[in-house]
């Protein structure tokens, strides 16, 4: 019996349920959104200097319709130089609207920042990105081409009314020496405020930037040299307290030197290997001794030395700034790794080369002259030059004509020749004429002291004044 009335109570409690249940409409099907579409005020701004603090675009947008409201909608508008896909936009994000104006200096720092030259129109990509606020559901809009020319702005740090630019100090190839030598450490003017080169740097040495070549009375120079990475760039200003840290390793670097931001930025653009030559001469402290340069990293290295009287004249090479591997003296010639002390002989402003790949090596005692077209040497007479070891620098005067030419030897000797390379101020064995204006330049006539800078690492330059 008890069996009987608990299935009964089950059927209706069943029932009950079943009678209480009503019937729901189906559930509401919401779409995804179209992409917008972006429409701008203009596609050509050209604005002057004086507008930057007024409203040069407006771009508006079409509403997706998203299933949200729009506190839950954003909207990404993209800028990027015209057919780079959007691959580095400059962007701006806008909520609870479907449009935005942009001011003049707003679009300016875009097209500024992208390195565009001033008052050039460019094209431009513009495009608005519709997503939810959790980045779901991201619908790109058309593209619109706009052309935008960027304006001159007020420069952070004051540009040299001089529009020239030269580098000074222990890390180029003149050193301290002002005037410096010119091609050779002179800057490129790329615009009014964008001064570019690429340069010989000693490694762990500074410098700094001059507004006129032989002019001390103002610099470029930096606040802090000490700060971590500042070597490879940073701020800078005019006339501040310290000098530019150079990189930690001797070879051939741009430096690109932006005014209008007051940013410097050094690029490595090759390394050039060193061998040092630590002998009694300097107290046999690899650190500090003159070292031989391989342009090429070929492991042939060249350079010149000049070597005092007194003492026993005595050195070895070493491949680093300190003993872990040096080389001496095997005979003939000959370079190894236990072989004894080599010796100069005597003193001597020394030419030197060591070829790593077969460790040979030669020294020659060299005195430096110029030979020419003018009218003082005629190409047969070598005008002598004289050693200034202070300053480590051959000097010479000459007077030259219209059309002159000339070249620096050794030892009034053609066998070690030096002359222009590419017109950029470095010399190299049996190079072109200084002032044949087809491959270099033309020297104006006139009386001119020359200088010739042969204390670097297999690098070699000059100043014509």
């Amino acid at each position: 019996m008890r069996k009987i009335f608990n299935f009964i109570l089950c059927i209706l409690a069943a029932a009950f349920v079943i009678s209480s249940c009503d019937k729901v409409d189906d559930l509401p099907n919401y779409s995804n959104g179209t992409a917008p579409d972006l429409g701008a005020s203009t596609v050509t701004i050209a604005p002057p200097t004086t507008d930057s603090n007024k409203v040069v675009l407006t771009l508006a947008w079409t509403d997706p319709g998203y299933a949200t409201d729009a506190n839950h909608v954003k909207y990404i508008i993209q800028f990027d130089s015209a057919g780079k896909n959007f691959a580095t936009p400059a962007t701006f994000e806008v909520t609870k609207a479907l449009n935005r104006s942009f001011l003049a200096k707003e679009l300016n720092n875009i097209l500024v920042s992208r390195g565009y030259a001033f008052n050039v129109p460019v094209t431009m990509d513009v495009r608005v990105m519709s997503s939810y606020t959790n980045n779901n559901e991201r619908l790109p809009s058309n593209i619109i081409k706009i052309k935008m020319t960027p304006y001159v702005t007020p420069p952070k740090v004051v540009p040299p009314s001089s529009k020239t630019l030269y580098l000074v100090g222990s890390a180029t190839a003149g050193g301290w020496n002002n005037p410096v030598p010119v091609p050779a450490q002179q800057f490129t003017r790329l615009d009014s405020v964008t001064y570019e080169g690429t340069f010989y740097l000693n490694g762990g040495q500074e410098y700094l930037l001059l507004p006129v070549n032989g002019d001390w009375s103002h610099k470029y120079a930096v606040a802090n040299k000490s700060l971590v990475g500042l070597n490879a760039g940073g701020s800078f200003g005019l006339d501040l307290s310290d000098n530019f840290p150079g990189p930690a390793k001797t070879g051939y670097y741009k430096i690109r030197v932006d005014f209008q931001s007051g940013i410097f930025t050094v690029t490595q653009q090759s390394l050039i290997s060193l061998m040092y030559a630590p002998g009694d001469y300097q107290g046999w402290t690899p650190a500090t001794a003159p070292t031989l340069g391989s342009l090429t990293n070929d492991g042939n290295f060249d350079g010149y030395i000049n070597i005092p009287s007194g003492n026993s004249y005595e050195f070895k090479f070493t491949t680093g700034p300190d003993w872990s591997n040096a080389l001496g003296d095997d005979g003939a010639g000959k370079l190894s790794p236990t072989g004894g002390n080599l010796s100069f002989g005597g003193p001597g402003f020394y030419h030197i080369t060591v070829n790593t790949n077969n460790n040979t090596w030669t020294k020659s005692a060299t005195t430096w002259s110029l030979i020419g077209s003018f009218s003082a040497s005629n190409w047969s007479n070598d005008v002598d030059m004289t050693y200034d070891a202070n300053n480590k620098v051959w000097k010479a005067t000459i007077t030259t004509a219209t059309g002159d030419q000339f070249k620096f030897r050794a030892n009034h000797d053609w066998g070690l020749n030096l002359g222009e390379s590419g017109g950029k101020g470095r010399l190299a064995v049996n190079g072109d004429n200084l002032g044949d204006a087809s491959k270099n330049f033309a020297v104006p006539a006139g009386s001119h002291n020359i200088s010739l800078y042969l204390n670097n690492s297999g690098y070699y330059t000059y100043l014509i004044q």
